[in-house]
């Protein structure tokens, strides 16, 4: 679930978390689903979706899974919630007996985990027969806005980045792809969803000062790069990034959101 890179919950937060939290809200008012319901929330990271759910689902329980030692640490330390557990596990292998939950659910992870379709399945057998099982991804080949300028511009200053680029690397960026995984695994009624929220940056520094903290694979790229390139690169962005008289950066986030139900009787 998470690499080398996804460990500090705080760098996590600056770069990406503020904004998943909103794509999380949304996420869980398209599921609509009733309260009392057992969930689980794979690749729990520092506890924004499970936050959510608490907030806007009446859950009975939300188990979080992460394989970020550091990330189930601060979701810990942050939890006060009772009808919450955090614990460090694979998506591949879930530490749950088979149907376990009413409702599965992932949060911006399936593109990092390295057998996708086997966490899918897990996905599937931990659920009750009728149970559902969604996620969600950002879309890093193009409506992820403020990655996809990041890797444009690296792109154009340096041809080795194409093979660090996101929305190259990772064929779960796209619903086709997602929808294959979900009908692999054996789940039905199969249906996708874009998620769009706004990313309003303060200024250039508001955007690019994440990219320093080393979370996440753009922020591993720049972070591998001598401090020349970085230069090129920031100058670059700023001055290619649309820039109100303000100074603030108003730039958009898509993600795909899927989701599917085990069917009765297996």
């Amino acid at each position: 679930m998470a690499s080398t890179v996804w460990v500090d919950g705080t760098a996590y937060e600056a770069y990406v978390g503020r904004w998943s939290r909103l794509v999380a809200a949304a996420f869980v008012r398209w599921l609509g689903l009733p309260g009392g319901l057992r969930w689980l929330d794979v690749g729990s990271g520092t506890g924004v979706l499970t936050s959510t759910v608490l907030a806007t689902a009446q859950p009975r329980q939300v188990t979080g899974v992460d394989s970020s030692e550091g990330f189930v640490r601060q979701a810990r330390a942050q939890a006060t919630d009772p009808r919450t557990v955090f614990t460090v596990g694979d998506a591949r292998v879930l530490p749950l007996p088979d149907s376990a939950v009413d409702v599965v659910v992932s949060g911006l992870v399936l593109n990092f985990v390295p057998e996708p379709a086997r966490a899918v399945a897990e996905f599937a057998r931990v659920a009750v027969p009728g149970g559902l099982v969604a996620a969600y991804v950002w879309d890093y080949a193009e409506g992820m806005e403020m990655m996809r300028q990041f890797w444009d511009a690296a792109n154009e200053l340096d041809s080795a980045a194409a093979g660090r680029d996101d929305g190259r690397r990772f064929a779960l960026c796209r619903p086709e792809a997602l929808q294959t995984l979900w009908r692999e695994a054996g789940l039905t009624d199969v249906s996708v969803e874009a998620v769009v929220v706004p990313t309003v940056f303060t200024g250039f520094a508001d955007y690019w000062t994440p990219f320093l903290g080393g979370q996440g694979s753009a922020p591993a790229y720049l972070s591998s790069l001598a401090e020349p390139q970085r230069v090129a690169l920031r100058d670059l962005l700023a001055a290619r990034l649309p820039t109100g008289p303000d100074g603030s950066i108003r730039l958009t986030a898509r993600a795909w959101a899927i989701r599917g139900t085990r069917p009765t009787g297996v």
